[in-house]
């Protein structure tokens, strides 16, 4: 247990001595190289390497007493301990110190001392073993760094006299490469000079060959030379900084004058003797005008391609050289000034001769002047497109001045037609036949024409407008109308017997349908306007009675001149100026209706002057209805009674109220009468001054029937009800019975006489419906209020008899019960 005690004592001793002497190396002041912390950490590291290091010959006191230590286990199970004092010896004799005794104190450290001193020693001698391992590689890797740093000397001397080579080989590789840039340099600009100068070279070759007596426009080498001349011209121009260029650009210049000069003089002549050639011409020699005509076109189309070549030089050069463009612009008015000269007497005699011709159909003269001033400019165009390749402006002022000469003589002929049909008849021709058919399909051949004719169809235009006031004001506003215009019913009742017996004859012979063809009537004979569908026949009506009134002949002068006034007018005219005029014309007929009627309500009955009214103004605003979208006179009627109801569910009632466009009449009648006053202000804003008149001679007609028929108990009920208002504001009671005027016999005799009106004059009143209007859903509408007003009259006579009077007076009143009433007013339905 000394033993390793002292052993720890002494390895603790010595690791302690090493960390002083380390912090004694650091902790000096004047230390020259302090260890770092990497340092100390190597120098323990080595430390512990030499521990690891193979044990010595002479093991250190401490590995000895590891052994011994390590060997007492062993020994303890073979031999008996020995004794301490035993032990002692032994590891004094193992140190050298049998002889010696320690008896003193001072002999203890003397001998601690000694052997801490031999255990020091014992220590560091791994670490010198270690150390002088370490010189040995130092000295090593000396001689090895001495070889490699003489490497390096001669890589470096090596690198050097590399350096130098390379040096002096890229100097005499760019010396090589600069000489041949200078040599391509100078070959360039060699060359570049030959070009240059080529240009410039090429004056005296132009020169000569623009001087020769025997250059031609039409050589080979002509339009060669005038390109090489213009690429010189171009060339120089765009180089304004090389030397002598305002002389040079000066002389190309007169060399490219005197060659579009030369094209110049070619083309004039060419063109000035084909117009002599047909100038001299002999007239008698020409079989006729047209042929002559006809000489003006081939002449020149067999020139065309002789100038075409050199005209499409100078039109591609056009753009580039203002020279040529100015070149360009001669020949054009060379070639203008040619043709007017041909066509321009031509034309103005044959507009002569066809003005003689025509000179009482406005009509014919137009559509032959037309169509002949047609044909000129298509010519005009095509053969202008056999010398020229790009269009010009100047071509069209000469057609439409060549176009004037048919104006001049049209215009003084517009101012003296008065016919409506002429003037309608010419619009028509120049709007539709013209303008539409013809110069919209080539508006650029026509283009030229097209202002010709505008201008002549503001001028037929106006004098229409003009025409037709007057025509309102004579023919419509100041109608006079003559005693058979009058005769209604009459005439009515004549013309249904007529249709009648011509039925029975009918029946003779079966066929598959009956209708009624009404045309309009026309002064003059059929025209173009009549073609293109404004005074078409009207529509057959499918049903087995037709109204005489709806027949065109039967129709009121006015209305008819007002609708076939409107059928001229509007397809000629714009719509906004249309407007202005049908209001007019409408409302001129209007009046005229009120007249007429006013004259047939004093002469025969209030009823045939309201029906009249009611049905004219019916066909009147049934007649008008499609100038909204394309007009025809037309009058169609369908039999929509399976399929109305179904209809009117399905289209909204706010935006369609109850109106269809095919059987107008009836549902308008009944709109008019039925619909809320908001809905009929919305809808009576397209047509008002008719509707409005319309329903105002409905509701006259209404007005006027029901108080024919219960006229007698309104005004019975109404003493009631002034009876009734004075007893509830305080007044005297009363007993309605006990009433002189309301005794129940008074009150029977009321009663049964409003019943005998009814039941008298209702089948005349039908009658006359049925005369005048002749549609069963028409007189129903128009009925309908009568019959609600009759039915409302006698409901609240009946609440009153029940009120004010007793049963027995009831009976003596002798009402006829509602069921009756309807029974009798069915025949309506």
């Amino acid at each position: 247990m000394a033993e390793a005690a002292l052993l720890l004592l002494s390895e603790a001793a010595a690791e302690r001595d090493a960390r002083e002497k380390l912090a004694l190396w650091d902790g000096r002041p004047d230390t020259t190289a302090p260890l770092t912390d990497r340092q100390t950490d190597s120098v323990l590291e080595l430390k512990a390497a030499a521990e690891d290091l193979p044990v010595p010959t002479e093991l250190p006191i401490e590995d000895l007493c590891s052994l011994t230590t390590h060997s007492l286990p062993i020994a303890q199970t073979s031999v008996v301990p020995e004794s301490t004092e035993d032990i002692l010896l032994k590891g004094f004799a193992s140190l050298d110190m049998k002889d010696e005794r320690i008896e003193t104190a001072q002999q203890f450290f003397s001998w601690f001392a000694k052997l801490q001193t031999q255990m020091d020693q014992d220590e560091e001698s791994k670490y010198r073993q270690m150390r002088d391992y370490l010189s040995g590689f130092q000295e090593q890797c000396d001689a090895i760094l001495n070889d490699v740093n003489s490497a390096l000397q001669h890589l470096e001397s090596l690198q050097k006299q590399y350096l130098f080579v390379s040096n002096k080989t890229g100097a005499l590789h760019e010396a090589c490469e600069q000489l041949l840039k200078e040599q391509s340099e100078l070959v360039e600009l060699a060359e570049n000079i030959q070009q240059k100068l080529s240009y410039f070279n090429e004056l005296e070759t132009i020169n000569t060959k623009l001087n020769s007596p025997t250059l031609s426009v039409n050589s080979e080498g002509f339009i060669p030379m005038l390109a090489k001349l213009d690429d010189c011209i171009t060339y120089i121009s765009s180089h304004p900084n090389f030397k002598d260029y305002p002389i040079y650009l000066l002389k190309f210049k007169q060399c490219l004058s005197k060659a579009l000069q030369l094209m110049k003089t070619y083309t004039v002549n060419t063109l000035q003797n084909l117009t002599n050639q047909l100038l001299k011409r002999d007239p008698s020699s020409v079989p006729n005008a047209d042929n002559a005509f006809t000489l003006f076109y081939v002449k020149f189309r067999v020139a065309a391609p002789k100038v075409r070549t050199l005209i499409e030089q100078i039109e591609q050069r056009s753009e580039k050289i203002p020279e040529y463009q100015q070149l360009l612009n001669d020949i054009h008015q060379c070639y203008l000034d040619q043709r007017e000269l041909l066509l321009g007497p031509s034309i103005t005699c044959t507009v002569t001769e066809l003005t003689s011709q025509n000179n009482r159909d406005h009509c014919a003269l137009i559509r032959s002047g037309c169509a002949f001033m047609v044909h000129v400019c298509q010519d005009e165009h095509q053969l202008y497109n056999e010398f020229f390749t790009k269009p010009t402006s100047k071509l069209d002022e000469l057609l439409e001045k060549l176009c004037m000469s048919l104006y001049d003589v049209f215009r003084p002929l517009i101012i003296h037609v008065i016919h409506l049909e002429t003037l309608s008849e010419l619009c028509g021709i120049l709007k539709n036949e013209v303008l539409e058919d013809h110069v919209q399909n080539n508006a650029e051949q026509l283009g030229a024409f097209a202002a010709g004719v505008k201008q002549m169809l503001e001028d037929v235009q106006e004098r229409l407008v003009y025409r037709t006031h007057i025509y309102i004001q004579t023919d419509i506003t100041g109608y006079k109308p003559a005693p058979g215009d009058l005769a209604y019913p009459d005439k009515l009742v004549m013309m249904e017997q007529i249709a009648q017996s011509l039925k029975d004859e009918q029946k003779k012979i079966p066929l598959e349908a009956s209708f009624s063809d009404v045309r309009l009537e026309e002064a003059e004979p059929t025209n173009s306007l009549t073609k293109s569908g404004s005074a078409e026949s009207l529509s057959p009506r499918p049903q087995t009675t037709i109204s005489p009134a709806d027949l065109h002949g039967m129709w009121y002068p006015t209305v008819r001149r007002t609708l076939v006034c409107l059928s001229k007018l509007y397809r000629c005219i714009d719509r906004a100026v249309f407007q202005g005029l049908s209001q007019e014309a409408l409302s001129a007929c209007i009046q005229s209706l009120l007249g007429a009627s006013e004259s047939i309500s004093k002469n025969k009955t209030q009823i045939d002057g309201q029906l009249f009214l009611i049905k004219h103004l019916l066909i009147l605003r049934e007649q008008i209805a499609p100038f909204h979208t394309e007009f025809t006179i037309k009058e169609i009627s369908l039999d929509l009674k399976k399929t109305r109801d179904a209809a009117f569910k399905i289209l909204n009632p706010m935006t369609v109220p109850r109106f269809f466009r095919l059987n107008s009449n009836n549902a308008l009648i009944e709109f008019l009468l039925e619909g809320t006053p908001e809905i009929r202000e919305h809808y009576l804003d397209s047509k008002k001054d008719v509707d409005r008149h319309l329903k105002s001679a409905c509701e006259q007609f209404i007005q006027q029937q029901s108080k024919l028929f219960v006229e007698q108990l309104e005004e019975f009920l109404t003493k009631v009800s002034a009876l009734k208002a004075m007893a509830s504001q305080g007044g005297p009671k009363y007993t309605l019975s006990q009433q002189p005027w309301a005794q129940p016999a008074k009150v029977s005799d009321l009663v049964a006489s409003a019943y005998k009106t009814i039941k008298a004059k209702l089948p005349l009143t039908l009658r006359s419906m049925s005369l005048y209007l002749s549609n069963k859903d028409t007189e129903f509408i128009l009925f309908k209020p009568v019959r609600n007003n009759i039915q409302q009259v006698f409901q609240k006579f009946h609440v009153l008899l029940k009120e004010e009077f007793s049963a027995e007076d009831i009976q003596i009143i002798a009402c006829p019960s509602m069921e009756q009433l309807n029974l009798l007013l069915s025949v309506s339905k």
